[in-house]
């Protein structure tokens, strides 16, 4: 019986669409979302931006070498966060009472736009979780299994105590790595939460 969950958010909790990313940057852009799709990648300033080492207006010029378009700084960020859809009801509805049970948190890979905007748009669905956990302000990011064990220590709990659920089979392969159990169903669910539709994309808030 674990002490603890530790939930991933986007494609977890939140539920995400990156192909609105990509349209919205494209009619923004004037160009064909495919272009988009096809050109970007989660390269190392990605990742950067992920762990905090650079900012989004950063990132932002990365984006316009990398796809071979220009725009204010806005558009990018309006198409970034046009990835988020509803919070998966059926997940959300469970977690109050987890919470009564457990030592429940989110670990999530993600940035300062991002969390800005979940935070504003979604905060019913995050407030069962003690203690959020986000990438770019641990310096952090999975599936690094360090990145794991930091987060066990700052939750003061020894990762065989931690049930961790995520969408991606490589986080939770480094969730296993740092003595994590593999993960499974939320306690007292019948399913696991629903796979998002951009399950496997690496724009997830993983």
């Amino acid at each position: 019986m674990p002490k603890a969950i530790l939930l991933d958010l986007g494609g977890v909790v939140l539920g995400i669409n990156v192909a609105q990313v990509f349209q919205t940057w494209a009619r923004r852009a004037g160009v064909e979302s495919e272009r988009i799709q096809h050109s970007w990648a989660m390269d190392e300033a990605y990742k950067l931006h992920e762990i905090g080492a650079i900012d989004f207006a950063e990132y932002a010029g990365r984006l316009e070498q990398q796809l071979g378009i220009n725009m204010p700084l806005s558009d990018w960020r309006a198409g970034w966060n046009a990835i988020w859809t509803e919070p998966y009801a059926q997940v959300v509805d469970q977690l109050p009472g987890l919470a009564q049970r457990y030592k429940l948190c989110a670990f999530s890979n993600t940035n300062a736009v991002h969390a800005e905007a979940f935070y504003a748009q979604y905060p019913q669905a995050l407030e069962s979780f003690s203690s959020m956990f986000l990438s770019h302000e641990i310096g952090a990011r999975k599936p690094d299994p360090d990145a794991f064990l930091q987060v066990c220590n700052k939750m003061s709990t020894h990762p065989r105590d931690v049930l961790f659920i995520d969408d991606s089979a490589a986080n939770a392969e480094g969730a296993s790595s740092s003595g994590s159990p593999m993960p499974g169903r939320l306690p007292g669910s019948q399913s696991r939460p629903p796979p998002p539709q951009v399950a496997n994309c690496p724009l997830s808030c993983n």
